[in-house]
């Protein structure tokens, strides 16, 4: 373990921001991540994939790169499987081990980026499957005073795009692992239109666990850019809940508007789709913009500054609020 000054934090977020940080180590193991935190225990920034996340400076602290890796068989029966998963771990090679041994549950959230510890913060979830589903635990450092708490899924507090990690414990622990409970018995989830198109187009009509992430994979691969090619963080903004109300009087004026009904009796809004019809789809400024698929994607083509990436954000929830009356919430988190 090395404790590197003065490092550039391009390598390491998936928009490729250039900006720097004082210092920067990688922890492999909480014995690593005491020892840092020691001496280091002032202004530190906690980094998994950096997938979600647009820096606008210099970071003037440490960052704290999660590397915790390993896969784990808790435990196994005929029809279900419990797997201890290591927060570094990547995501998408997490999905891929599970489609290799036939578990069922995380296909629909193939090729998304970031580590596995993200995908309890932000409880991801395309494609008609969110992560709180299958997460039975998270297990957490506290940085405050180096204890170890194990958090159940309904101490997680999950909600849409959200977590107690990115709300009320915001910044005070450092995930280590995440345990998923999945299943080993086929439950196709193909309620998603673009998923069952694909498997159409593919001439798919009894998809198995593989098909549906083979499928999940064309489609993102035909919308978003890879952030190796395009520096991006995929979805900027959430998708909007509003009331009935609100949706009502949306259709008013666009019967085509995506609408979605909640349990709750809300209705989620399609942000894409708000956007573009604002007319930011597509949009380049200089070496920054509006992907030209899809509108949830800002872009950096390359030398983009994180200020004027986060400025086009403001513009663009300004005009979505003065043309359609909601306000988008940033998906991505602004350092």
């Amino acid at each position: 373990m090395e404790i590197k000054e003065n490092i550039s934090l391009k390598p390491y977020n998936t928009f490729g921001i250039d900006v720097s940080s004082a210092k920067f180590v990688e922890v492999n193991n909480v014995s690593d991540l005491k020892k840092v935190l020691i001496n280091n225990s002032d202004n530190i920034l906690i980094l998994g994939g950096g997938s979600n996340m647009l820096f606008t400076q210099d970071f003037g602290g440490i960052v704290i790169k999660n590397n915790i890796k390993g896969i784990d068989i808790i435990e196994e029966s005929g029809v279900e499987v419990e797997i201890k998963v290591g927060a570094g771990e990547v995501w998408h090679e997490f999905v891929m081990y599970c489609i290799e041994h036939n578990y069922g549950g995380v296909e629909n959230l193939s090729l998304i980026p970031g580590n596995v510890g993200a995908s309890p913060m932000q409880n991801i979830g395309p494609y008609g499957v969110e992560v709180k589903d299958l997460i039975t635990e998270v297990v957490a450092f506290d940085l405050r005073d180096f204890s170890i708490k194990t958090f159940s899924n309904k101490q997680c507090k999950f909600g849409y795009r959200s977590s107690v990690f990115k709300a009320s414990e915001k910044g005070k622990y450092f995930i280590t692992s995440v345990t998923f409970k999945l299943n080993k018995q086929a439950k196709i989830n193909t309620s998603y239109g673009a998923i069952e198109n694909e498997l159409q187009r593919m001439n798919i009509s009894s998809p198995t666990i593989k098909d549906v992430s083979d499928a999940v994979i064309s489609i993102r691969s035909s919308k978003l850019p890879d952030p190796k090619e395009i520096g991006n963080s995929g979805s900027f903004f959430k998708n909007p809940i509003v009331s009935e109300e609100q949706k009502d009087k949306i259709l008013e004026n666009y019967v085509d508007a995506p609408n979605y009904l909640q349990p709750d009796g809300s209705f989620k809004m399609a942000a894409g789709w708000l956007i573009e019809k604002c007319g930011w789809k597509g949009k380049r400024i200089d070496n920054y913009g509006v992907h030209k698929n899809q509108a949830l994607v800002l872009v950096n083509y390359g030398g983009a500054n994180g200020t004027d990436i986060f400025n086009l954000s403001e513009e663009i929830i300004k005009s979505v609020k003065e043309t359609f009356g909601i306000e988008l919430e940033r998906e991505v988190n602004i350092v």
